[in-house]
């Protein structure tokens, strides 16, 4: 599997409060990529700011006039990569950009053994590299809670051993979208992929990452209904 470029799809709605802060940090990072923005129907001026930002700094922006939701937009986003991996990084500034250069050279170092290891280079193919938010660490809150019951579920359903299957950070081959075929509207597409890439017999190796929550005063858009999709998705994922 090479290495030559990494597609971040980056979905938007209603940021325009931080995103001239977070999105820099995330077009400064020192690797090879392609980032991808899908403004999901703002209604705010995360348009104008997008606009604004296009003058300094290069990155395809999709821009979506009605809001359909996170997962119709990372599926825009996905139809439009050119990477050899892709990876979704969230706007907000509860997941550090930082991160994504470590899942990136774990993937590549990963590879590299593989290749020393005759019959094994084949196997980089079918690996995805979570970042883990958990790993090593206890539930903390409400929300850590709720994650850690879907990912104990997912453990369950598709015989993984995850820590976080929630997790926004998840860099996966850009082959693997001729296996995982995304349904999804809203939140209920990070359960979808951890579900479809298990059931063909993906490996899933996980990074600890770093993690800064942010509450709805500061534009958190989760609600408990997605955790009810996220349960109906992965029970209607088992049995299809």
């Amino acid at each position: 599997m090479p290495f030559n470029l990494l597609s971040i799809i980056i979905p938007i709605y209603n940021e325009d409060k931080i995103v001239a802060e977070s999105l820099p940090l995330i077009f400064n990072l020192d690797l090879p990529k392609e980032i991808i923005i899908v403004n999901d129907g703002s209604t705010d001026q995360t348009l104008s700011v997008l606009n604004d930002l296009s003058k300094k700094y290069n990155y395809t922006l999709i821009n979506q006039v009605t809001n359909q939701g996170k997962g119709a937009a990372i599926k825009l986003g996905l139809e439009n990569i050119n990477g050899d991996y892709f990876i979704i990084c969230d706007a907000d500034l509860e997941y550090n950009p930082s991160d994504i250069i470590k899942l990136w050279e774990t993937a590549k170092n990963y590879a590299k053994e593989l290749n020393e290891k005759p019959g094994k280079e084949q196997e980089i193919n079918n690996v995805a590299f979570y970042g883990s938010r958990f790993l090593n660490k206890a539930p903390r809150s409400f929300h850590s809670l709720v994650n850690w019951s879907l990912t104990f579920l997912t453990n369950i359903l598709f015989g993984g051993n995850l820590s976080d299957m929630e997790t926004c950070f998840k860099l996966i081959p850009a082959t693997a979208l001729k296996n995982i075929k995304l349904k999804g509207k809203r939140f209920e597409i990070e359960p979808e992929i951890t579900a479809q890439l298990l059931k063909n017999n993906f490996k899933i190796k996980e990074i600890a990452i770093s993690y800064n929550k942010r509450g709805y005063k500061e534009g958190k858009k989760i609600k408990a209904r997605d955790g009810l999709m996220a349960i109906k998705t992965l029970i209607k994922e088992r049995f299809n």
